[in-house]
């Protein structure tokens, strides 16, 4: 079952704005979600991620310190916090889920239930 995204929007450089994806309760329950990002004419990047129990979570070294992943249980979703935004975090954002391993969690293709994504459009 895909994952949706949404929040996305325009916002001015040092803004902020939540990313939410919904997922499925045995998506979330039984997988680490993460978040990715694809700007124009490059590749989809890692963002963040967290795991499925523990509440562990991942960052990119491009985000870290500005960006928060968290999840709330009660509604099978999983946020991103995005503070402090840069026109460079421009892209459409996508949430994803998988069950591999730890050493693979910020590997794009360890990942499925690809959703629509949602754009992310910040100005300077």
């Amino acid at each position: 079952v895909q994952l949706q995204a949404s929040g996305g929007g325009l916002v001015q450089a040092g803004g902020f704005l939540r990313l939410s994806c919904a997922a499925s309760r045995s998506t979330f329950s039984s997988n680490a979600i993460g978040w990715f990002r694809q700007a124009p004419g490059k590749e989809r990047e890692f963002v963040a991620a967290i795991r499925k129990s523990g509440g562990y979570t991942y960052y990119a070294d491009s985000v870290k310190g500005r960006f928060t992943i968290s999840k709330d249980a009660a509604k099978n979703t999983v946020y991103l916090q995005m503070n402090s935004l840069k026109p460079d975090d421009t892209a459409v954002y996508y949430c994803a889920s998988t069950k591999g391993i730890l050493s693979t969690i910020r590997d794009v293709n360890q990942y499925g239930n690809w959703g629509q994504g949602t754009l992310v459009t910040v100005s300077s």
